[in-house]
């Protein structure tokens, strides 16, 4: 039961139509990632929806860590299943529900109501987002072949993040307001009478989501070839239980691809952190609204753009390997100035920032600026490293293996990634201080970094040298 590299054509290649539409899944499902999760919602629950900034945060946090942990268990069971089934898009349009509803009902989540509410329906929603995820990436090795997968992989992530920003956009000019005037940043008035003071231009970013998702997912329903049906789901799932307890033993014969998957699980874990953690830890540490911490979004997302168009040449020049090693170095000096600019600290030891108003106006203090300049560092870097994360994998499998590896990959990226929120979360806790909470972000990147580095290229092959 084993497979050759995915190193011979592709045997059922897509019409560009069916890849164009499995690209604009990573368009339809970017806009949760970026309002809801890291720069809208998430942000508006940590600043405003309690009293308490911190044990927010913390709160926050756990919330990730119980999805990760769901997540971990159970998509590498799915994976497999998928294998079995054949076909994806059922499983993609029975998690679109789950995650439709749940991003529908975070408009429940006023400031001084209860928070487990908002907390079930984000983790609900994060789950069945990821899930949907292993479905989708595990459908590219059949449609694209092993010279385009690095660019398509590159293109569709930075496809996910213009679709993004447009929301984000959107929600910074005509839907969030100033809590104190009302007023947008333009001037006027909140779209559809929506209250800032009461928290709803941050609530509406969970509908939006819905709706865009519900929307730009159909092309890829409607365009994007499935895999032919296979077993009945009851025998799928017996049949894909069976194939995990395979492939996990397999696994202890392809030590490249297992260096690969631990290495990728410790430094996702540290990119996970910054996703979750980045805004809420700027809006708790500068008393950001939805509309500034909107801004940031907005130039990080505007650079990740720029990144991943970058890294999609970079990654079919010096491979997934070396484009991976260059975004985690960048993102390792971004998150050690992040974590040493702000009230009382000095950026690397050497200059000063201070929370004094320059002048007044958006972003306005010096600490601001340079935590601005540091997460245009990480926005460069964090598309890349997750993209040429995907095709690294693709390059390193066989297309009919795909689902119960690209399983195992979800299992990598989540395994532990409740250990970068949970040590925040422990760190904040008995600390006090979120700032030594993001400074273990530095140990996930650092030793997933040092795994990659002696890792094979492709991962799974015994007789190719590593190399980027």
């Amino acid at each position: 039961m084993t497979h050759a590299l995915i190193s011979e054509p592709v045997a059922d290649p897509a019409t560009r139509r069916g890849i164009v539409g499995w690209m604009f899944f990573d368009w339809a499902a970017q806009p949760f990632f970026t309002v809801v999760t890291t720069f809208i919602f998430g942000p508006y629950f940590v600043s405003r929806m309690t009293d308490d900034p911190v044990s927010a945060q913390a709160t926050w946090s756990n919330a990730a860590t119980i999805a990760g942990i769901i997540i971990a268990i159970l998509s590498p069971v799915l994976g497999s299943i998928a294998d079995q089934s054949g076909n994806r898009k059922p499983w993609i349009g029975f998690f679109a529900v789950i995650k439709i509803v749940s991003l529908c009902a975070l408009w429940t989540a006023a400031p001084g109501s209860p928070v487990l509410y908002p907390v079930i329906f984000f983790i609900l929603a994060s789950i069945a987002a990821e899930f949907s995820i292993v479905f989708n990436d595990s459908m590219m090795p059949r449609l694209v072949s092993p010279q385009n997968v690095g660019q398509v992989s590159n293109t569709a992530w930075g496809l996910g993040y213009l679709g993004g920003m447009i929301v984000l956009i959107a929600v910074v000019l005509f839907i969030a307001g100033s809590p104190q005037t009302g007023k947008t940043l333009l001037g006027g008035t909140p779209l559809l009478g929506l209250d800032p003071a009461t928290g709803e231009d941050a609530r509406i970013t969970g509908p939006i989501s819905a709706v865009w998702y519900l929307i730009f997912i159909l092309p890829m329903f409607v365009f994007t070839p499935d895999a032919p049906r296979g077993m009945p789901l009851k025998a799928a799932i017996s049949g894909g239980l069976r194939e995990l307890r395979f492939t996990l033993g397999e696994l202890k014969h392809k030590p490249g691809l297992t260096r690969f998957l631990v290495g990728r699980m410790i430094y996702q874990d540290g990119v996970n952190g910054l996703l979750i953690l980045g805004g809420v830890f700027a809006a708790a540490m500068f008393g950001w609204s939805t509309m500034e911490i909107g801004i940031y979004g907005i130039i990080l997302n505007v650079v990740a753009i720029l990144g991943c168009i970058i890294a999609g040449r970079v990654d079919t020049r010096i491979g997934s390997k070396g484009t991976i090693l260059v975004s985690l170095s960048m993102l390792l000096v971004a998150t050690l100035g992040i974590i040493s600019t702000g009230p009382g600290f000095t950026l690397f030891g050497l200059l000063s920032f201070d929370m004094v108003t320059a002048g007044g106006g958006l972003f306005s203090t010096p600490a601001e600026k340079a935590y601005i300049l540091f997460g245009i560092l990480v926005g460069l870097a964090f598309g890349p490293v997750q993209a040429s994360s995907r095709s690294y994998l693709a390059r390193s499998i066989h297309k009919d293996e795909a689902g119960r590896y690209f399983g195992i990959y979800a299992l990598s990226g989540r395994a532990t990634s409740f250990m970068a929120t949970l040590s925040f979360s422990t760190l904040t806790y008995l600390s006090g201080s979120a700032r030594l909470g993001m400074a273990s972000m530095l140990l996930f990147l650092g030793v997933g970094l040092a795994i990659l580095v002696t890792t094979p290229y492709p991962a799974a092959d015994p007789k190719k040298p590593a190399h980027g």
